[in-house]
């Protein structure tokens, strides 16, 4: 069969010349019954091929449990891609990046706190054996030694950004050839010495990745590979959004330049993204700052990308595609996709207070000491903290070593702050003193999304270490696991009232969870407009479609509209900080730009 090889002028399949003309599209961010739609529409952007990575964390969601049905069907995925006459390159890891929670590493990997990641640390190899002793026999059928449209797998991900720990890119590489990866191997790093010397490996071919000054990027590649082909495996030409700051978005023809510039030095590339997608569920990723604030990505993945989160062409399709027809035959157009469902406003049901819920949802785990949410093994949600403080005691503050990432508190069920490991530093405080009597301590604390990038990767959440009120520790813990993967069982639903144990009537800045119905004749793609519901989650028909928060810059959840049926659908608010309005809105267009009045000014 096939093989992809390469010398200093280019690729060859088959007998004949390949340019690798290729677009990133992540199988796990796009609805299963989406796949051919989008795969159509990058054929006929004119990309011969499709880049994907792998996400480790959905696939092996718990030690030795696999998942690859439905939106984590792999081989149905490429197979997609192969009747849209599209080759592929698949991107395994175990490490992503990718802007996706813990760079796709499995949450469970922290709850071994001796354990070291991405490196020959002998507890990550044997996970990571593991998981390619699953994963290999999935793909090997795929490659093109075996007829299949794979022409190659990449080792690790932008590996010398991160270390130089050369055993443990010869492990993986050699992994992969033990268990029938004969193919091309590559690698792919930012275009530095640094960063090349601690990523590549004599026997992959070295790639770089870079958004423009195409000139200079490509000479260091040539440093590296004197004899090899020029590529771009990653074409920054869009960016990723963070919660509060502005929405990325970059110039059509100014991106088109770029690519022209690269086509024109012989370079093969992929589009990073081609095709963006959703961060569906909890499954951000995060950043983190020199002084230790976290920076969330949104839910939604659009990138300002060449084809939009709801599969649209934009206008750098169209610059795009513009560019790619001078170097290679465009296939026509498919015809355009169903409109989307016509706005529409729901009404909400009455507040259902989550906080009256647990003992219905979850079974309280004792502790003497705050366990982590990964030693609660849980990934994913929230988990709810409580203990008793004796009293009286004077006004003190209340300190969370260890903090994931953000913790709404409560006394005897009522608000007293919020601690936030997105706030400025010194800006999230409470502050309270105790009655004689003492006082119920509550705090629900949210992951925000494990950090996917940079030199520290152990990002535990839930509370990893201790609490602290003034100088004191506080100890003798109960912690209920709140994973809401699903939004609630349907006997608590709309009807249980407002009224409870976290008490009558005033629900402000208390999580609750609503409800709303959506009738359709005809399901279709549309967007929930979440502006002024304050922070929270949304679900549809039991599906988590992703968090939203007012801060902007994204205003609006994308809907597939293969999550909808005809007739009756159920959407569901988790609103943190109370009710916010009885009435919630669907709009046919996305809103990505809009950052909360306060943070647009600060």
């Amino acid at each position: 069969m096939s093989s992809l090889t390469y010398d200093r002028d280019g690729f060859t399949l088959d007998g004949q010349p390949l340019r690798i003309l290729a677009g990133a599209l992540h199988y796990f961010r796009v609805h299963p019954e989406q796949w051919d739609g989008r795969l159509a529409l990058l054929r006929a952007m004119g990309l011969n091929t499709v880049e994907t990575y792998v996400a480790w964390n959905l696939h092996e969601p718990r030690p030795g449990a696999y998942d690859f049905s439905g939106m984590l069907d792999l081989e149905r995925f490429v197979r997609t891609a192969e009747r849209h006459g599209l080759k592929v390159l698949l991107r395994p890891g175990p490490y992503i990046c990718a802007e996706w929670e813990f760079g796709a590493l499995p949450a469970w990997l922290l709850k071994d706190r001796s354990m070291r990641l991405r490196c020959a640390d002998p507890a990550f190899l044997a996970a990571v054996d593991r998981w390619f002793d699953v994963l290999l026999p999935r793909i090997v059928p795929l490659l093109a030694e075996q007829g299949g449209p794979v022409l190659a797998l990449q080792v690790e991900n932008e590996y010398g950004s991160y270390g130089n720990d050369a055993a443990y890119l010869r492990h993986l590489a050699d992994g992969l050839r033990r268990r029938g990866a004969h193919c091309l191997l590559f690698t792919s790093d930012g275009p530095s010495g640094v960063e090349l010397q601690g990523g590549t490996l004599p026997d992959a071919l070295p790639t770089v990745n870079f958004g423009d000054r195409v000139a200079e990027n490509l000479a260091v590649l040539r440093g590296q590979l004197p004899d090899g082909p020029l590529v771009c495996m990653e074409y920054w030409n869009g960016w990723f959004d963070n919660w509060g700051a502005p929405h990325h978005t970059r110039d059509a023809a100014d991106a088109a330049r770029v690519l022209e510039e690269l086509l024109a030095a012989g370079a093969s590339v992929n589009l990073y993204l081609a095709h963006g997608g959703t961060n569906f569920g909890y499954l951000n990723g995060a950043n983190l700052e020199e002084d230790g604030r976290l920076k969330p990505t949104v839910t939604s993945y659009d990138y300002d990308a060449a084809i939009d989160e709801a599969g649209r062409p934009t206008a750098k399709f169209w610059a795009f595609r513009e560019v790619l027809g001078r170097y290679t035959e465009l296939p026509p157009m498919p015809r355009d996709a169903p409109p989307p469902l016509e706005p529409r406003t729901l009404e909400l049901g009455p507040p259902v207070p989550l906080l009256d819920l647990v003992e219905q949802l979850t079974t309280p785990v004792p502790s003497a000491a705050p366990l982590s949410m990964e030693e609660l093994d849980q990934s994913y949600g929230f988990v709810l903290y409580r203990t008793w403080v004796s009293g009286p005691r004077e006004s003190a503050e209340l300190l969370v070593d260890g903090l994931g990432d953000r913790a709404q508190v409560f006394l005897d069920g009522r608000p007293a702050g919020v601690l936030d490991r997105t706030a400025q530093p010194g800006t999230a405080r409470v502050e309270f003193a105790v009655p004689a009597s003492g006082v119920r301590l509550e705090l629900l604390v949210e992951n925000l999304g494990r950090v996917n990038y940079g030199p520290r990767p152990a990002d535990r959440k839930g509370i990893a270490e201790g609490v602290r009120l003034g100088r004191q520790l506080l100890l003798g813990w109960q912690m209920f696991p709140l994973p809401l993967v699903h939004p609630v069982p349907p006997a608590a639903g709309p009807g249980h009232g407002a009224q409870g144990a976290s008490g009558a009537g005033d629900l402000t800045d208390r999580p609750v969870l609503r409800r709303a119905v959506l009738e359709v004749d005809r399901p279709a793609d549309t967007f929930v407009l979440t502006e002024g519901h304050g922070k929270g989650l949304c679900w549809i028909n039991g599906f988590l479609l992703g968090r939203y928060w007012d801060i902007g810059p994204q205003q609006t959840l994308y809907l597939p509209g293969p999550l909808l049926r005809p007739g009756r659908n159920e959407l569901v608010l988790l609103e943190l900080h109370g009710p916010r309005g009885d009435e919630l809105a669907l709009v046919a267009e996305p809103v990505l730009d809009r950052l909360a009045e306060q943070h647009a000014q600060a």
